[in-house]
Formats: C-alpha cells, structure tokens, sequence
C-alpha cells in the first residue's frame, strides 16, 4: 500500500466527516489531504483530479473564512439553494465537463478524460455549495462519489476506491443532517435550542 494515499485518505477521511458535521476543522484537514492527493493522483495520471485538488485548497481556504465570517462578519447559517441557481449551477457544470473532457482526451495521456472531467466539474459544484452551506452539495458529492469508486479501483487505488465508497454513505447521512439543520435555521431556532 501507498503510504502517500493512506495519509491523504486519512486527512480527507477526516475533513469530510467533519463537515457532514457542520464543523469549522473540515478546512484546513481538507487542505492536507488534498495537497497529498495531488501527488497521488498524478502518479495515477488522473490530472483532471490534479486540477482539482488545487481547486479544493483555494476554496478549503476561502470556505473556511466564510464559515466563520461570510454573512456580515457573522456565521453562515446552513441553507437551501434557489431552484433557478441549481439548475444553472448543473448545466454549467455539465458544459465544463464536457469541454474539459475534450482537452484532455486530446491533449494529454489521461485515463477516462470524460468520467475524470465529470467528477472535476461537480465536485468544483459540490465545494462551491459546501462553502456557502448549502443543503444540496451532498446531491453532488453523492453522485461523485457513485463515479469515483469505480474510477479509482480501475487505476490501482483500492483505498481510495473503497474511502470513496464511505464518503457515499456519509453524503447521504448528511444529507440528511443538513437538511434539519437548514429547516431549524428556517424558523429561527439554533442546533441547540433544537437539541433541548
């Protein structure tokens, strides 16, 4: 086994369960994770996840600030999407995937450039949701997670494969969680007031 894939999957592991708990340390335990999944995913020759990992690292940094002052200087609250926003959030989504499919298909040595650039292009959908607290980016982690398994045991990375694989139940757990908390938020009740 990799010990450079165990580390990443044990500081991403950790990042995401943190979130599916609504909690601050899901960002910099996803910038670790993520800056050692570069490396793995490069040897691996899935640059569409490369890119990716940059992408996290920026926005694990930017999450991190709004979650702790992005509405006013206050917390974000944990909320649903506009209907409208989603629908255009997906299409572009869906347009940046297939383009970005196309260059790498032409341009590189890629494995599966069009299933790489798809989870590239909706994970970047599920982290921009996830830093604005928004309930449906474990509709998109849900379905990245249903692709990746598949993907990442083809290429050899079996814990990888096999974490991704709990990161499914763990996006429908939470899924679930951060619904009750954007419907507590909706009627101007906290998590603990909740809880009493």
């Amino acid at each position: 086994m990799n010990p450079l894939e165990i580390a990443a999957n044990a500081f991403v592991a950790s990042g995401i369960l943190l979130a599916g708990r609504n909690n601050i340390h899901t960002w910099w335990t996803g910038i670790v994770g993520c800056a050692l999944f570069a490396f793995v995913f490069y040897e691996a020759r899935l640059y569409a996840d490369v890119t990716l990992q940059a992408f996290f690292i920026i926005t694990s940094v930017i999450g991190w600030w709004k979650w702790l002052r992005g509405r006013e200087g206050a917390e974000l609250p944990v909320r649903y999407s506009k209907p409208s926003l989603l629908i255009a959030a997906t299409g572009a989504a869906a347009v940046v995937a297939v383009g970005y499919g196309f260059l790498l298909q032409r341009y590189t040595n890629a494995f599966a450039p069009f299933l790489d650039s798809i989870l590239l292009a909706f994970s970047v959908l599920g982290q921009i949701l996830m830093m604005e607290r928004r309930v449906e980016n474990w509709w998109a982690w849900l379905l990245v997670n249903t692709l990746a398994v598949p993907l990442y045991a083809s290429r050899g990375l079996q814990v990888t494969s096999i974490l991704y694989a709990a990161f499914w139940v763990n996006a429908l757990v939470s899924l679930s969680r951060w619904r009750l908390l954007a419907n507590i938020g909706a009627h101007g009740y906290n998590e603990y007031d909740y809880k009493r």
